[in-house]
C-alpha cells in the first residue's frame, strides 16, 4: 500500500491480520510524540486521523470526534489515563534512547530501562493519552 496517497476506502479494504487503532485527544501532538521518541512515520496526518508505521507495522490514530457514532465513545474515560491496561511493545527500539527522547517530548517514564528475566531490556513510557509504550530489545542486542 502507498500510505501517502491511498484513499480511506482502499486503505480499509486492504487491512489484514490484527489492527491497532488509538483514540487520542490531539492527533498532531501524538504524531509529534511518536516521531520524536520512536522514529515512527506518519502518513496523511490531519487533525482527526493519521496512518502510522513502526518498521513494517501499521496502525491508526483517530481523534475522539471521529468516533461520534462508534460504540466505544460511551465508555471512554472522562479523565486520563485513557490507555490504562494496554502495553504497546516496540521490540526494535533502544529503551535508553527512547527514554531520553521521551523526556524531551513530554512523556512520563514509568520505569527506566531495566533488564527483565524474560530476556528483554525494556522501559515503560506514558504518552499524554495514557498509553504505555514499551521500548524493548533483547539483553544482548
Amino acid at each position: 500500500m502507498d500510505y501517502e496517497t491511498i484513499d480511506a476506502d482502499s486503505f480499509g479494504r486492504g487491512l489484514r491480520g490484527m489492527g491497532l487503532n488509538l483514540l487520542v485527544r490531539d492527533v498532531g501532538a501524538e504524531v509529534a510524540f511518536l516521531r520524536a521518541v520512536f522514529g515512527m512515520r506518519a502518513f496523511q496526518p490531519t487533525e482527526d486521523f493519521a496512518i502510522m508505521t513502526y518498521g513494517e507495522q501499521v496502525f491508526q490514530l483517530h481523534s475522539d470526534g471521529t468516533y461520534h457514532s462508534n460504540p466505544l465513545l460511551g465508555v471512554l474515560p472522562e479523565n486520563p489515563p485513557r490507555g490504562g491496561g494496554i502495553e504497546i511493545r516496540l521490540y526494535d527500539t533502544d529503551p535508553e534512547a527512547a527514554c531520553a527522547a521521551a523526556e524531551e517530548a513530554g512523556g512520563t517514564i514509568l520505569q527506566a530501562p531495566t533488564d527483565k528475566p524474560h530476556g528483554l531490556r525494556e522501559a515503560y513510557i506514558l504518552c499524554e493519552n495514557g498509553y504505555a509504550w514499551v521500548p524493548s530489545r533483547g539483553k544482548d542486542a
